[in-house]
């Protein structure tokens, strides 16, 4: 409701113009005030929207009156009720950001014109600004959500409806800032409520982006602070990320962290180090930094640390599900060690980080296995590749099992359920819950067998669904925005356009032929 206030030091002034407005714009709520220092207080109170202010009065006159409430309150307009048609007048109170000039006396249609006009005014700000703070809450809303998004594209190279570009500029931030990736391995029982304590905690620190649990990890990718040398600050973050977890389940958190990228682009590789990085469950401390393996000598030890080629390949083998390869490869590494006397717990040290590994790059995809370890001692090389192979043969049983999950039918049972409820706010998590399968793994899934994204195939259900309805002339676009389960109308209409070459409103006068 439009809130106005008449200033005039003649009352038979104020009642007119009251009782003229009145009758105009029934809806107005109006205040008078008869000299412009009572009206400097009854706008504190009031609050009006609208001002029709008279310039000449006792003590202080009406432009003195508008600068100091034009100084305090810039979004009240003020309209000028004057005799005195001067150019000094009118000069000054543009100046003071006054939107009109009415001369006394004036027309009831002149006054009904030039008020209607300004009230129009006010209205069309209210309502942008109503649209801005729908937009902003909207925004906070979705928030977390874009974070999770951006994490999950870049960490994990899964494209959604947004690219990461743009996700990035949503939330202020430069794709060349230097980041580093973070991996936080949870304990089971702790999953959901340690990823809540620590997603709200980077947040709060603005640390840096959280990604969406899968398995027992959490990714984040977090911001490098110039202010601080790179060590001091990683060690600081891993330290607050194990705090989060309180005393009572600290010892068994673990937290690796990989090295800084100049670019965002870059940080898939830093996260593929915080996986490599991550202690070892027998270690005591429960960091450690990808720049802190030890590194190779000058003459180099079968026992030495891989270098980021052979990473790469690893990461590789364990992806496209090459067990047999390395297997190969890990009992071919414990016979060089025999061959060449290389201590037999150093390499069963070895042989059990690369176990690891597999199993945490293996959680990314959806299977899930307990953590390897070896249940005895060997007592020499041969029982140790007996007790190796016997575990690798464990983890590509688990491996195939999950294999057996995917049948040749699920992608088209998952299109088939994101056809029938395309309508719900539907995601690749709750999708993963129903078939039981890794969101990150559907949506590999999904593109490789489609041909198109998940959320390129939920867009295309939901305009099909919305094609159908605008056969019916009773349902407006509004409605058919929220039954295919779009929440902005005009969201939905840049989408359609950008589908169909053809706005809704185009598109429903061709398909209707003119007789909405």
């Amino acid at each position: 409701m439009t809130r106005l206030l008449i200033v005039d030091d003649e009352q038979v002034g104020r009642e007119g113009l009251q009782a003229i407005l009145r009758k105009s714009f029934p809806e107005l709520t109006i205040e008078q005030a008869k000299n412009g220092r009572m009206a400097i207080e009854l706008v504190e109170s009031f609050r009006p929207n609208l001002i029709l202010m008279d310039i000449k009065m006792p003590g202080m006159d009406g432009l003195q009156a508008t600068e100091i409430i034009g100084a305090q309150y810039p979004e009240i307009k003020i309209v000028m009720v004057t005799a005195y048609d001067t150019f000094d007048y009118a000069r000054r109170a543009l100046k003071l950001g006054v939107k009109d000039y009415l001369l006394k006396p004036s027309k009831a249609g002149e006054i009904k014109k030039t008020v209607g006009r300004v009230i129009e005014e006010i209205e069309a700000e209210e309502r942008e600004r109503e649209r801005s703070r729908l937009r902003e809450d909207a925004l906070q809303r979705v928030m977390p959500v874009i974070e999770t998004d951006i994490v999950t594209q870049l960490l994990f190279d899964h494209v959604h409806e947004v690219h990461s570009d743009e996700l990035v500029a949503w939330l202020g931030a430069d794709a060349s800032s230097e980041t580093f990736a973070v991996t936080v391995l949870v304990p089971e029982e702790a999953e959901q409520g340690a990823y809540a304590a620590i997603r709200d905690r980077i947040r709060r620190d603005g640390a840096g982006w959280v990604g969406a649990l899968y398995g027992r990890q959490i990714p984040v990718i977090a911001f490098r602070d110039p202010e601080r040398s790179f060590r001091v600050q990683a060690i600081e973050l891993a330290r607050t990320l194990l705090e989060t977890a309180g005393k009572s389940s600290r010892e068994s958190w673990s937290v690796g962290v990989g090295s800084v990228c100049s670019s965002l682009s870059q940080v898939r590789q830093s996260y593929r180090e915080a996986l490599l990085a991550i202690p070892d469950p027998g270690q005591p401390v429960r960091y450690r930094l990808y720049t802190d393996k030890p590194e190779s000598g000058n003459e180099p030890s079968l026992l030495d640390y891989p270098d980021k080629r052979w990473e790469q390949h690893f990461f590789e083998q364990i992806r496209v599900g090459d067990w047999d390869g390395i297997q190969a490869e890990a009992l071919d590494f414990l016979r060089r060690c025999e061959s060449e006397g290389a201590d037999r717990m150093h390499a069963q040290q070895r042989v059990l980080e690369r176990l690891w590994v597999s199993s945490r790059v293996l959680a990314e995809m959806g299977v899930e296995i307990d953590t390897p370890t070896f249940s005895f001692q060997a007592q020499d090389y041969r029982q140790l590749r007996a007790e190796t192979g016997a575990i690798l043969d464990r983890i590509k049983q688990a491996y195939a099992e999950h294999l057996e999950r995917i049948k040749p039918d699920t992608i088209r049972r998952i299109k088939q359920y994101i056809a029938e409820h395309s309508h719900e706010d539907i995601s690749l998590e709750a999708i993963g819950e129903r078939f039981e399968l890794s969101p990150f793994y559907i949506s590999k899934l999904f593109k490789e067998q489609v041909g198109v994204n998940y959320i390129d195939f939920l867009t295309e259900c939901r305009i099909d669904k919305a094609k159908k309805l605008m056969s019916d002339p009773a349902r407006s676009l509004k409605e058919i925005t929220f039954e295919v389960g779009y929440h902005d109308p005009n969201y939905f209409s840049k989408v359609f356009k950008k589908m169909c070459d053809l706005s809704p409103t185009e598109y429903r006068r061709a398909l209707l032929g003119g007789r909405e």
